[in-house]
């Protein structure tokens, strides 16, 4: 029996499992356009998911540092397990809008919280050296959990779109009682004040005064917002290369099958490179497979799609430890939230757009436009990172 350093750390592992239990995303794309949406429409829907995740981030991950990660993240399972109730029996963008509402407040109260809740978790274990190790066996067993998921969700689709969406319901209420079980690890330093003067101070720290962690949070953030949007240009990629509906849910558990393994192996390709030369890996990878996919609109693209997603699987454990080890313990998760704030505002503001040159001018054009954005912004971190190295050094 493996023996884990904290007893939080398996709770959280659960209920990532369950969160990422996502039977309804190999055909999601699909479900919404069988609901009269185009695909405009439906980025228009997750720019709007993502706004209210957006808006949201900093002030839950600020409520986590204040109040405590365990009673966030038993609210963003509530919350979430409501928006999959509404999404199952929505007909229509309205509904579908009110859904995706509840499931952005949802999982802004848990994102940032979770991540800081397994490192504080670490730290009071005196382990914290290990969470690149933990949160890559977290993030890799969401993607092996989306990839069983995928499958099912194949199969229920078959009989009907709306049977993964009634599946959800059953599989968001799962996490709910594994977070209550959750124990609130001791923080190391007095937690911060509960005022808008402090939040603001946390975000002036995160994005102002420190260098070192403005550059992290703002390439991590771009390299998130990639992943992100790859994610839903991947459905109508396969749907255009030809792909049978029957074996989408396969091909969905293969690339999360992919994540997973490579977030698993995180920590041990870490190690084979230095920190400057693992940044310049995950944004090279990231701006090429856009332009790649562009050219290879075939089933050679699904070889570069497979590397884009083990690329994702390697990025996000390594950029949220670059980040968490530049933030001290009591407000690391409203530091978190900073990142996934920048992440949402930024994919709720080129979401429709992209959805737009896709629906006028074809899958390919939007991949050229990713890569193009992802790349300016990465040159301009990856270029401040290499001349200040030592600023890097001394801030951890």
């Amino acid at each position: 029996m493996i023996k884990l350093p904290h007893p939080n750390i398996w709770k959280l592992f659960v209920i990532k499992g369950a969160l990422w239990f996502m039977i309804i995303m190999p055909i999601i794309v699909l479900f919404f356009q069988d609901n009269g949406l185009s695909l405009q429409e439906i980025m228009i829907l997750q720019a709007c998911y993502s706004l209210s995740v957006g808006l949201m981030e900093i002030p839950s991950g600020y409520a986590a540092d204040v109040l405590g990660r365990r009673k966030t993240l038993i609210l963003g399972c509530i919350l979430a397990f409501i928006g999959f109730s509404i999404f199952s029996i929505s007909y229509n963008f309205w509904w579908f809008l009110l859904a995706e509402i509840f499931l952005g407040l949802g999982n802004s109260f848990i994102s940032g919280a979770d991540t800081a809740l397994m490192y504080d978790s670490l730290l009071e274990a005196k382990a914290e050296d290990r969470f690149l190790k933990y949160e890559g066996r977290s993030i890799s067993i969401g993607n092996f959990s989306e990839a069983g998921a995928g499958i099912l969700g194949g199969f229920l689709a078959a009989i009907s779109f709306r049977h993964p969406a009634y599946a959800q319901v059953l599989v968001a209420l799962i996490a709910i009682p594994f977070a209550i079980s959750l124990v609130e690890p001791k923080m190391h330093k007095d937690r911060i004040k509960s005022s808008w003067k402090s939040i603001i101070g946390v975000v002036r720290f995160s994005l102002v005064e420190s260098k070192v962690l403005r550059t992290h949070i703002i390439y991590s953030s771009f390299i998130g917002v990639g992943t992100l949007m790859m994610a839903w240009l991947a459905q109508p990629f396969l749907k255009d290369i030809g792909i049978n509906m029957k074996h989408y849910g396969m091909l969905w558990a293969l690339l999360n099958v992919i994540v997973g393994v490579f977030s698993f192996l995180a920590h041990k390709i870490e190690k084979k490179f230095t920190d400057l030369n693992s940044l310049f890996i995950v944004g090279l990878l990231s701006v090429l497979g856009y332009l790649l996919l562009a050219q290879n609109m075939s089933y050679v693209g699904l070889v570069i799609l497979f590397v884009f997603y083990a690329n994702r699987g390697y990025a996000t454990p390594l950029l949220r430890n670059y980040i968490n080890q530049h933030t001290d313990s009591n407000v690391r998760a409203t530091v978190m939230s900073v990142r996934s704030f920048i992440i949402r505002i930024s994919f709720a503001i080129i979401a429709p757009f992209i959805g737009w040159i896709a629906d006028k001018q074809g899958l390919s054009s939007a991949f050229i436009v990713m890569g193009v954005l992802i790349a300016i912004v990465s040159s301009f971190c990856l270029i401040w990172f290499v001349k200040n190295q030592k600023l890097i050094s001394i801030s951890r």
